[in-house]
């Protein structure tokens, strides 16, 4: 059994998960200079795919898009409000590690707009940008 590493020897490398958390924290960052009293009580969130019941076929569907990408969730009763990622889901439509950073930015400034009941474009002024 080896001790912990020091300081000086080769990093561990992060997980795929780790890495993806990492860019969702990044988003949520690049939103607090403007957002950060909305967001202050909000809970961000990462599953690895939609639960079962946001699968929907059929005229109900709501989106074009057959796997949600996330979702919002208001407060209720005790239960902070969330946004919530769905990693699979958005790493399958990634070609790189940059585009999966855009396509975690852009989901979650429409969670929020969603949550806060503003446009996307309200909430980050560069989304109108990258679409």
């Amino acid at each position: 059994m080896r001790g912990p590493l020091a300081p000086s020897h080769v990093p561990i490398a992060k997980s795929r998960g780790e890495r993806f958390d990492d860019l969702v924290l990044e988003a949520v960052d690049r939103l607090k200079p403007r957002w950060g009293t909305q967001l202050a009580s909000v809970e961000f969130a990462v599953e690895e795919v939609p639960p079962a019941a946001e699968l929907v076929d059929g005229p109900a569907r709501l989106s074009s898009d057959p796997i949600p990408l996330g979702r919002a969730e208001s407060a209720l009763g005790d239960e902070p409000a969330a946004v919530v990622l769905y990693r699979r889901p958005l790493e399958a439509r990634a070609r790189d590690r940059e585009q999966l950073g855009t396509l975690v930015l852009d989901v979650v400034v429409e969670q929020v707009a969603s949550l806060l009941g503003l446009t996307p474009e309200t909430i980050d002024p560069g989304y109108d940008d990258r679409h």
